[in-house]
């Protein structure tokens, strides 16, 4: 049976009785703000594991694993993946005082690199900003285990992302922080703060985070096609968005900054020095791709076939809902639509939120 339905209101209300708290984030399509939503949809479905296939901030993740499920966390960006280690697969580990001491010092027997300083001048931060980046992502390599380096690098990437017009890293733009000028957006002095008071604030976020729910919680790095879990029970698909007009939103390109600083030591040999922004060479993806993206969609759903299906998705991209829900229907015998009126942040037209629940 095939229902489409619009939801005009839902719960305000999430139930979690855990402890723990999920940061707040300025990533772009982040699900952070419409959570009861999705938790208003899903917490009547029989399932106890939960596949998050592009887990991107990891705030339905971490939902899910507040509501007590075995999460399994997956992205095919390190540096998310890193976020999913800090938040998702991570029970109990938190930095210490002086864990970021250590990581904020320059330590006499440390010889640091310059590489930041020497590639982005006047790319995204000032000249003593790229300095404080090269020595503290080198202190955070110093860090052995893996838990408390995955915090750092949660903390540093929320810096980092906080001190950026747009919060992003698409293009060449620190004179939109650096002008004297009247501004009609933005946040000047939270751009201008120090890098290291954004750090300790960013910590402290990640440290109250940490909770175990009781379950073995996992975070992988994959691409989704090869990635080879044990059949979850349901499976939270929120895949990079293409408009009805065959635009991509590549979050490669949007966050490549953030992927080279956990790829620090290559990451000189995977800029693409023809962009005036140093950013890192993209190879090909299919979620990006309007002549890929249905192949690409019919793969996953029938590579989950055994589990619920949930997915997010926006009621004006390619592929068409009507479309995703005859896949699903070829292979499920229930298919829910769900939409919501909600309007993301740099985002233009009136386009709903939507959410396609299979079984």
């Amino acid at each position: 049976m095939v229902n489409t339905q619009q939801q005009l209101q839902f719960s305000d209300r999430l139930s979690i009785d855990k402890e723990g708290v999920l940061p707040s984030t300025r990533y772009q399509g982040s699900k952070y703000k419409i959570l009861k939503w999705i938790d208003y949809y899903t917490r009547d479905l029989r399932f106890n594991s939960v596949l998050d296939a592009f887990g991107g901030t990891g705030s339905v993740g971490y939902m899910f694993k507040k509501k007590g499920k075995q999460v399994s966390y997956n992205d095919s960006l390190k540096f998310n993946y890193y976020i999913g280690l800090a938040l998702i697969e991570n029970s109990h580990t938190i930095l210490e005082d002086e864990d970021i001491d250590f990581i904020l010092a320059k330590h006499n027997n440390i010889k640091y690199p310059t590489f930041i300083y020497d590639t982005f001048h006047d790319i995204y931060f000032t000249d003593d900003e790229n300095q404080w980046l090269d020595y503290v992502i080198t202190n955070i390599k110093y860090i052995r285990d893996n838990y408390k380096q995955a915090l750092a690098y949660y903390a540093l990437f929320q810096a980092c992302i906080i001190k950026r017009p747009y919060n992003l890293f698409h293009r060449k733009n620190l004179y939109i922080r650096t002008a004297d000028v009247e501004r009609s957006f933005g946040n000047k002095k939270t751009w201008d703060a120090a890098f290291e008071n954004h750090f300790i604030k960013f910590a402290k976020e990640a440290n109250d985070a940490v909770f175990d729910n009781g379950e073995k919680n996992r975070a992988f790095h994959s691409d989704i096609s090869d990635l080879d879990v044990p059949k979850p029970d349901l499976v939270y698909i929120d895949t990079p968005y293409i408009s009805a007009k065959g635009v991509g939103v590549n979050y490669f390109d949007f966050y490549h900054f953030l992927e080279g600083i956990v790829s620090y030591d290559q990451w000189l040999g995977l800029i693409d020095y023809n962009s005036k922004h140093r950013k890192i060479k993209n190879g090909r993806n299919e979620w990006c791709n309007k002549g890929e993206i249905h192949q690409a969609f019919q793969k996953l759903f029938d590579k989950f076939r055994d589990s619920i299906l949930v997915v997010s998705y926006r009621d004006d991209g390619t592929p068409t809902i009507s479309e995703l829900v005859n896949m699903l229907a070829e292979i499920k015998q229930s298919v829910d639509v769900k939409k919501l009126d909600y309007k993301y942040v740099l985002s233009n037209g009136n386009s709903k939120e939507v959410l396609i629940i299979s079984e």
